[in-house]
């Protein structure tokens, strides 16, 4: 076992590896930049080193410094958490050059499953359901016009490159596509540095259902069940659960053995997911693989009983599975929050700044991974996540009561969160009855301020929570579902920094 790991990350996710360390007698090494010096993770690690400017391409992107503060701490190992380097298959290349053990896959499945459109490659020869569309990047216009021809209106353009929306376009007509395949190369350039581009057909209204895997290095590999992530705004997760109202046992096992069988093509070890879209007939397609830890995994660690990030430490240690597939089976249901400093009333625009007060809810079920603390100033120069509420009951309906009151007990006052939006969510019946797909929030947002269907009052919404938290199991109607993506926001410059790293 690691003696000493260095988490390449900060804010929550830090703290969160940090603390699975700490329970296992491994300490820790935290890093910063000039914003974050007074920040929860680095009062909670072992000790810990400044590695430059607030910019994240000068301190968390930048490969030699990461690995500068590996070899003084004498830290054996490094966990990206997500975001920043977590994908990026050049820097785990580097901590193999610097004999530091890179916690995740290996380099060849980090760059096979990098790139969409070896993935969709790669998945297709293998006979296994893909979203029909091309599988390689679209080198003209007049590819994309053929390629649309062929998949029939309408199509999703999509940046080879990366994910979070950025590079992504919806064309349901020939006339729109010339102007699309522009923008969305242009995007795709500025958020990526890569203007690659791919075609695929737009699924209507599907449900975004992901299934955790995870693998040893003695090839044994298994699915974790699924998370239902329909829950998107501008193609960005906002709310996840486990399992799915959407999904059950059949598809449940259809799915994670496609995702199992996704990993042995990559080789894969470690944590990963394979991400699907699923339409109203339960038809299923690859939509990607994300080789890294999840911002949702405590949902499934919740639901399972399995701490993820030990899990991925003994398995960086050389340590074979403990579980065996048929050992795997989800009790109760989970819900996660992300909880962020933004203005929903603002078109959600971020708000850092002071937080005057803070009281984080609690009791039984509730859990809250943070990475702020009262009188810490939210920097403007990272994502504004705040922390992951998360809660557990033994039922959904059990789980939904439970974080409408978490998400009562929660305040922060001195910056705006996004704690009212999810109280909407929470009260809306579409919602509760878990008929909704990713276009749920889109039509949420244009209802206007109240977020119900009528305008009804909120004794109204509560009334309608409590009618279908008493309804009977089964009497929840199967939904049909609108498409998203997830990925790095950081790839861009990580490209950047490792090519100067490189060079």
């Amino acid at each position: 076992m690691f003696n000493k790991i260095l988490v390449a990350n900060r804010g929550e996710i830090a703290v969160r590896v940090m603390r699975a360390c700490r329970e296992m007698e491994i300490r820790t090494v935290a890093v910063y930049s000039e914003a974050d010096r007074k920040a929860l993770h680095v009062s909670y690690a072992s000790e810990a080193y400044p590695i430059g400017p607030a910019t994240a391409a000068e301190s968390y992107l930048n490969v030699g410094r990461i690995l500068d503060a590996a070899r003084q701490s004498g830290a054996e190992a490094i966990h990206p958490g997500y975001g920043f380097l977590s994908e990026n298959a050049e820097f785990a290349r580097a901590c193999e050059d610097a004999r530091v053990v890179f916690i995740g896959p290996r380099v060849e499945a980090m760059e096979l499953m990098g790139s969409k459109t070896a993935a969709r490659r790669a998945v297709l020869r293998a006979g296994l359901p893909v979203v029909p569309g091309s599988d390689r990047s679209l080198e003209s216009l007049d590819e994309a016009r053929q390629a649309a021809r062929e998949i029939g209106f309408p199509v999703m353009l999509k940046a080879a490159a990366g994910g979070g929306g950025k590079g992504m376009r919806l064309v349901r007509e020939m006339g729109d596509l010339d102007s699309a395949f522009r923008t969305a190369r242009s995007e795709a350039e500025n958020a990526f540095s890569d203007p690659s581009v791919y075609i695929e057909k737009y699924i209507e209204r599907p449900r975004h259902i992901e299934i955790q895997i995870l693998g040893d290095q003695q090839g044994n590999l298994i699915h974790l069940c699924e998370r239902e992530c329909s829950l998107q705004r501008r193609h960005q997760k906002v709310l996840e659960e486990s399992p799915s109202p959407f999904v059950d046992d059949a598809l449940r096992r259809k799915m994670g053995e496609t995702a199992v069988r996704i990993g042995r093509l990559a080789g894969y070890s470690n944590a990963g997911t394979v991400e699907f879209l699923a339409d109203g007939q339960q038809n299923f397609y690859f939509l990607e693989m994300n080789t890294r830890l999840q911002v949702e995994h405590p949902v499934t660690e919740l639901v399972l009983g399995v701490d993820l990030v030990k899990e991925q430490i003994r398995i960086a240690c050389g340590e074979p599975l403990r579980w065996k597939q048929e050992e795997i089976s989800p009790r109760g249901w989970a819900l996660e929050c992300r909880v962020y400093a933004e203005d929903p009333d603002n078109n959600f625009f971020p708000c850092p700044g002071l937080i005057e007060m803070l009281q984080v809810p609690g009791g039984p079920g509730v859990r809250d991974d943070t990475g702020v603390f009262e009188g810490w100033t939210v920097p403007v120069d990272y994502d504004p996540l705040l922390s992951k509420l998360a809660v557990w009951g033994e039922s959904r309906g059990e789980a939904l009561g439970r974080m409408r009151r978490a998400l009562e007990e929660y305040e922060i006052t001195g910056i705006k969160t996004n704690l009212p939006f999810f109280r909407r969510v929470l009260a809306h019946p579409e919602f509760i009855e878990g008929n909704f797909d990713t276009g749920f929030i889109d039509r949420l947002l244009a209802e206007g301020s109240n977020g119900t269907n009528d305008g009804a009052p909120d004794d109204y919404e509560a009334a309608v929570i409590a009618a279908i938290l008493e309804a009977p199991k089964g009497s929840v109607r199967r939904p049909s579902a609108s498409q998203a993506s997830d990925g790095s926001h950081w790839k861009k410059e990580g490209r950047r920094t490792l090519l100067n790293h490189r060079g």
